[in-house]
């Protein structure tokens, strides 16, 4: 993920991005709220309720799938 401003409302992670938390590496900190950790194996996407951004699974991700 690029260094960016942490204005992006959907963002699509894969299997090595979990465990999620947002704000996720590469996002600007110093705007931030405290890092959460985020349970999307389940359902594939979730909010965060400190931002609103919505985190959604790539296809093929998820629980046991990391390398």
């Amino acid at each position: 993920m690029m260094d960016s401003e942490n204005a992006q409302r959907l963002v699509e992670v894969g299997a090595e991005d979990l465990p999620l938390h947002c704000p996720m590496p590469g996002q600007s900190l110093w705007n931030s709220h405290p890092r959460v950790f985020l349970p999307i194996e389940d359902k594939g996407e979730i909010l965060c309720p400190y931002c609103g951004t919505l985190y959604r699974l790539k296809p093929g991700a998820g629980r046991g799938q990391r390398h």
